[in-house]
Formats: structure tokens, sequence, C-alpha cells
């Protein structure tokens, strides 16, 4: 009889179902004394037929969800406008770069250290210990407590906090620690859900993460190119970010009540060449398996990769924006140089070429099984390190410019974009694959924790290369 491994638990608790039922004895071998059953390649003796995805519904939540994980950080970061307004000397009523207040001059260090931090710790103690709550209620009471500081900083817009800057001041980092904690909850949730899912609906979410930055960008050029005001456009970002985080709470409640998230959640089916012999006890229906997750056998499977993505953010954010938003034009003061140059080609140009590293991937799946060789590509990237600090970023005090076009700068910008989202699909489409069905979400989970802590690294390495320029 033709028959394949069977590496999946067939017998859990009451949340989970078989996929597989024995069609008769002879599908029950000894081995040692201990009951083994083995499973025919034969797709008849499935119990369940998978569920369709009517409307590619699931896919595009998460679409919705991917683009939600990342709203804090990039909304906070692309109101920069809007937060030298509020903390402005009031004096002189001045929000340029030359004439700036401390609270304008320190905001951007301590917004970095009050998203990078918390997420931080909150990241490495996630996979520890998230499984322990429930995903379903994981993930609502994140979106919810995300919607309601969103809600909280747009209405504050509006509010007139020139005579209470320090308190105002203080309540914004504070929003920060928690909105980013939450989204470090939330994004690790996310991934250990997703993780369990044929690898389209993988490249769905880590492709929805870049097109929240496109939203970003999109929305700083359309507040530039109509003229609002500093309140005006935070306002807009602001709103732009609640409704994204409403619609993705009642998105999630839909999906996770759906035929097909349950199908793939509870069950985890793979395919048959993945199946292996499993040990059963005597007394099957009396003695259901536990599963035994080993924190660092999951982690033996995947750190390569884990290096890989942590070094991924770690090169990314230790320059963008931090480095690249500081480029200016070299061809001269007009409306597209002074106005349009940086969120076009800095946060637009490099936000669409993630994007579309990240749907590359999800296409070509290249290289597969081969860690190592990733692992080798991504440190290939340090190279954009030296590139970008050589090109026209101002002000500098202590290197020269060695990148006088305009036309160079583009191209890495593209070329930047895309290796940064081709590896991080690969390696999330990767890390599923390598792992037993019941690691799964805490794999993972792990993974974005290296994503989270490469974000921190970087965006502490950015402030660094700063002052070195």
């Amino acid at each position: 009889m033709d028959t394949s491994i069977n590496s999946r638990p067939l017998l859990q608790s009451s949340e989970t179902d078989s996929d597989f039922e024995v069609e008769s004895q002879k599908d029950l071998a000894v081995d040692g004394g201990n009951d083994v059953l083995v499973v025919p390649k034969d797709s008849r003796t499935l119990k369940h037929r998978e569920p369709i995805d009517r409307f590619n519904a699931s896919y595009f939540v998460f679409y919705l969800l991917g683009t939600t994980a990342l709203l804090p950080w990039f909304f906070f970061i692309t109101a920069e406008e809007y937060w030298m307004f509020k903390f402005r000397d009031l004096s002189n009523n001045s929000t340029s770069a030359s004439n700036r207040s401390e609270l304008q001059a320190c905001f951007t260090s301590y917004i970095s250290i009050a998203s990078t931090v918390p997420s931080t710790i909150a990241l490495l103690i996630i996979p520890f210990v998230g499984h322990k709550i429930p995903l379903k209620i994981r993930m609502v009471v994140t979106l919810s407590f995300m919607l309601v500081f969103f809600i909280l900083t747009t209405v504050l817009v509006n509010i007139d906090t020139d005579h209470w800057q320090n308190e105002f001041f203080t309540f914004t980092l504070v929003s920060v620690v928690l909105l980013n904690i939450a989204s470090s909850i939330f994004q690790c949730g996310l991934f250990g859900v997703v993780g369990k899912f044929p690898p389209q609906y993988i490249t769905a979410t880590v492709s929805g993460q870049a097109l929240g930055g496109m939203l970003a960008a999109l929305a700083e050029i359309g507040s530039l190119w109509l003229g609002a005001s500093p309140t005006s456009s935070a306002f807009v970002y602001f709103l732009t970010a609640d409704v994204f985080i409403l619609i993705s709470l009642v998105s999630f409640l839909f999906l996770s009540n759906s035929k097909f998230y349950n199908y793939y959640v509870n069950n985890t089916p793979r395919s048959s060449e993945d199946y292996q012999y499993e040990q059963l006890p005597r007394s099957i229906e009396d003695s259901p398996i536990v599963r035994h997750i080993s924190y660092l056998d999951i982690l033996k499977k995947i750190w390569i990769y884990g290096l890989s993505v942590w070094l991924c953010y770690t090169i990314t954010l230790s320059i963008y924006p931090s480095v690249t938003g500081l480029v200016s034009s070299t061809r001269g003061h007009s409306t597209w140089s002074d106005i349009y140059f940086v969120p076009v080609i800095c946060y637009l140009l490099f936000s669409v070429n993630d994007y579309m590293g990240r749907l590359l991937a999800g296409y070509l799946r290249w290289p597969n099984n081969k860690p190592w060789l990733v692992f080798f590509l991504s440190t290939l990237r340090f190279v954009f390190i030296p590139f970008f600090m050589l090109c026209n970023a101002q002000p500098r005090h202590h290197l020269r410019v060695m990148v006088h076009s305009d036309y160079i700068f583009i191209a890495m910008t593209v070329i930047f974009g895309l290796t940064n989202g081709y590896f991080t699909n690969i390696t999330m489409l990767s890390v599923p694959k390598i792992v037993h069905v019941h690691e799964i979400e805490v794999a993972s989970s792990m993974m974005a924790t290296f994503l989270g802590v490469g974000l921190a690294f970087g965006s502490t390495l950015g402030l660094i290369f700063i002052e070195l320029l």
C-alpha cells in the first residue's frame, strides 16, 4: 500500500477535528508495541473538503490586517510637520529647523525611543506567553486599544494645546508607547495565524504592511498639493488611521467566524507529502495527544531566517527615513525640489517598490529551502548604508557629498525598496514550511519578533548615522 508519513497530530483537544479518518484496521500498524496510524495518499480518505474563500474575502481581510499592523509607526512619522507646529516656540511662532524649540528638537529622538524600546520588550515576551491567551481575544483587544488611542490623538489635533505643551508632549509619548505595545501584540498574533494559511495569504499580509507606507505617503503628498495646514494634514492622517483600524476590527470579527478561517486555524491541513507516522496511545478515545512546544527547538529551526529578517530591517531602518528623508535634490530650487522631492522619492517611491518586492517574492519564492543563501543576500544590503550617507543629505558636518545625481539616488531607492520587500516575504513564507503544524503560530510570532527587533535596532542606528553625516 502506498503510504506517506503523517507528522500532524490526529487527535487534539475539542477545538480541533482530525482531517483524516481510519477507514479500517489495516490502516493501523504496530511498531514496537505502539499503535501507528498510516495514512494513505489517496485523497478519498479526507473527511472534509477544503472550503472556498468566496470572493477572496479572507485574502483581502489579511491584506487589510497587514496594512493596519504598522499604522502607528507610519502615521506618526509622516505627521512631522504637525508635531513641529504643536511644539513650536510660542514667542516666535516658528517651525523652521534653524529655530526650533527644546520640545521640537528632542521630539524625534523621544518618539523613536518610545516606539522602539517598549515594542522590542513586548516582542521578546509575546512568543513565550502570547499563545496562552486565545488568539481572537488578543486580536480584538489590541485592535480596540489602537482604535481608542488613535481617536484620542485625532480629537486632540483641533484642540489648542499651546498653553499645555509639556502635558501634551507627555501624553503623546505615553500614547506612542501604548500604541506600539498593542501593535506588537497584534502583529505577532497576525503572523501567528496567517502562517497556518496557504502562502498567498502570507504574501497578502506582508504586502499590506508596505501598503500602509504607501497610504501614509500619499496622504502627505495630497495635503501638500492642497496646501493644507499642519493641523488639517494631521487630521486627515489620523482620521484615515481611525477608519482603517475600525474596518480591520469589523473585518477580523467577520473572518474569525467564517468556515474558511476555522478550517485552517483549527485543522491546518498540509499536502499529503508532509504527513508522517504519528505515535498514538493504545486508548485512542481516552488519551488525546498532548503537544509539547519546545521554544528552543523552534528557534533552532528558524534562527537563520529570523536573523535574515532582523538584518534586513536593521539595515533598512538605519537609513530610512532618518537619512534618506534628509536627502535634497541637486537640481536647484523649484516646487518639485523643495516640496515634493522627499515625500515622493523618499517615502512614496520606497513604499511602492517595497510593496512590489513583496508581491514578486510571492510569485518567485526563490531561494527556496536555502536559508543560508537568504542570509547571504540579506547581508549584501549593507552597501546601501554608505551609499545613502554619501548622497546629498542635509545638514551635514563630517562627510562629503559623493553622489550628486538625483537619478542614481532614485535608482538605488528603487532597489532598496524592492530588496526590503522581497526578503521580508521570502523569510515569512519559508518558516511555516520547516516547522511542525502545532509549532506554526509560535514560529511565526518569533519571526514577527525578529522583524520588530530589527526595526528597533535600525531606528537606534539611524539616530547615530545622522550625527555622523
